[in-house]
């Protein structure tokens, strides 16, 4: 069956930015928001969005990744016409797998998975963002224009534009007139986010092209964009004005976690009707002892608070003992606070017990953050905790 649009999302990529957090997992799948895990917001956006067919493409660590994906139903794309299809690397000839090596090569091993549904355009997204976004009106624009890419692009603070690929528009047409990937003199805080919609019949010549070359980064960002733009082809960018965080780094993975402690900035209270749908994990509810002590945080199901917990976000399953002290912190999913700990201005891993007494303190929320790893145990012995291979500080 021929259809107008499929989507592939980009899932493969190690998050090294996110240090300890990506040891053991993927980007995508590392827990966010209390229950949820990133890829989330882009599969609901898709299922929101109506999109039918929808190909992931994994590679580093997938295990935790493929079992949440196992779930498709929550995402409502298990249909005759294509659904959920993950999409790892293969063997394709005798001379063994040929490992994705980066993001439009990752789409040029699948142009037979594309070509079987025949669509018209297909939707690039990257699977590590948080947002809420409406992609069949991005698409709208893109058939309206006649456009041959249509890039989604956002405003992003100067201090960290050199992160992102910035382009230059006409402000009337909205016509993509320069590009620049990741410069480190930025002249324009206009990024792009990573989210494309192209003309199929022209994005495979433009695949099929770059495989030919000698030198390449087989990236969108670096050299897909750049030929197109210098060919003349028609790009056009897609204005999003609404909550977006790419969550590529410790910090920003904090402050987006922290965001939701804010009425203005919580994404969940934002377009109520547009939700995020996640595995449920049927844990049993909340408790909070007499004893505790809670103001502005989130707390999830599975949570036992006897503690003292300020500012926080706290993940399912979570428990946090009499006299510990929690602030600005993002504690992840089954992990154990025991009795007197101190933790501040930190983001603590999945499955990872601080013993009785420890304390794991940045009093420099702006310029430094402390990181405790998955699955460890930190020990009150360990004088130096900034040192240690599982507790890192991180700066911003």
């Amino acid at each position: 069956m021929k259809q107008k649009w499929i989507a592939l999302l980009l899932a493969g990529g190690r998050g090294t930015r996110l240090n300890l957090l990506t040891k053991s997992l993927v980007k995508p799948a590392v827990p966010f928001g209390g229950k949820y895990r990133i890829i989330d917001f882009a599969l609901s956006n898709c299922k929101n969005s109506g999109i039918e067919t929808v190909g992931i493409l994994t590679q580093y660590r997938p295990y935790v990744l493929h079992s949440h994906l196992g779930h498709c139903n929550y995402w409502n794309l298990y249909n005759r016409y294509g659904g959920l299809t993950i999409l790892p690397p293969f063997q394709r000839s005798n001379s063994g797998v040929e490992w994705y090596e980066g993001t439009s090569h990752a789409v040029f091993q699948n142009i037979e998975f594309i070509e079987q549904h025949k669509p018209e355009h297909v939707l690039i997204l990257s699977a590590d963002q948080i947002y809420k976004m409406d992609y069949s009106l991005m698409l709208e624009q893109h058939i309206e224009t006649k456009a041959d890419c249509t890039m989604a692009v956002v405003e992003v603070p100067w201090e960290d534009a050199s992160r992102f690929g910035l382009v230059k528009i006409d402000d009337e047409s909205y016509k993509i007139i320069d590009f620049e990937e990741k410069p480190e003199n930025p002249t324009t805080n206009l990024a792009s986010m990573g989210i494309y919609i192209f003309k199929w019949s022209v994005l495979k010549e433009y695949l099929l092209q770059e495989e030919q070359k000698e030198f390449t980064h087989r990236d969108f960002g670096k050299d897909i964009i750049p030929s197109m733009l210098g060919a003349g082809m028609e790009l056009f960018a897609y204005y999003f004005n609404n909550y977006w965080k790419d969550v590529g780094t410790v910090r920003s993975y904090w402050d987006a976690n922290l965001d939701l402690l804010h009425r203005e900035s919580n994404i969940f209270l934002q377009n109520p009707e547009w939700r995020i749908h996640t595995v449920e994990s049927n844990a049993p509810p909340l408790f909070v002892d007499e004893s505790a002590k809670v103001h502005n945080c989130l707390l999830s199901e599975g949570c036992e608070i006897y503690g003292t917990i300020e500012k926080s976000v706290v993940y399912s399953g979570v428990k946090i003992g009499k006299g510990a002290r929690i602030k600005n912190t993002v504690i992840l999913p089954n992990t154990i606070i025991e009795e007197n700990a101190w933790i501040e201005n930190a983001v603590i891993g999945s499955q990872t017990v601080v013993k009785n007494g420890v304390i794991i303190v940045s009093k420099d929320p702006n310029g430094h953050l402390m990181v405790v790893g998955n699955n460890v145990t930190v020990d009150p012995s360990i004088h130096d905790i900034g040192s240690k291979n599982n507790v890192l500080t991180v700066s911003s």
